[in-house]
């Protein structure tokens, strides 16, 4: 069974930090991308950002390019999303997500598995 697993997830000022972290179990991801989706209140599940399990740097939504930065350790089955200069419009729960794709998309009902999310909440 195939789990990913959020934390990380929390209160800060505007301008401050965050890293959240996804550890995936229950599958082999070396064919998949693995992808940061959040949803804001009253808003739609919105791309923020993605990375390959195999290699290659992340791909990034314009709304968080330059300010937030993926990064994997494939001995721990993990993917972090480093998040810096936090502004109040990133508040949203935060998932984490795996596509069967190698390529990394940013269409979110290309993610076949989710996490249950983390809340970022970031105050002005």
């Amino acid at each position: 069974q195939v789990q990913l697993v959020e934390s990380g997830g929390g209160v800060v000022q505007a301008g401050g930090s965050l890293r959240l972290s996804c550890v995936a179990s229950g599958r082999t991801f070396a064919a998949y991308t693995m992808g940061w989706i959040r949803q804001a209140p009253g808003k739609e599940r919105e791309f923020v950002a993605a990375i390959s399990w195999s290699g290659g740097s992340g791909y990034y939504s314009d709304a968080v390019k330059d300010r937030f930065i993926l990064s994997r350790e494939h001995d721990k089955d993990t993917v972090h999303l480093q998040m810096s200069s936090l502004k109040p419009e990133d508040t949203a729960v935060y998932y984490c997500a795996a596509a069967a794709l190698m390529s990394k998309t940013t269409l979110v009902g290309d993610y076949r598995y989710w996490g249950q999310g983390t809340q970022v909440t970031v105050s002005s």
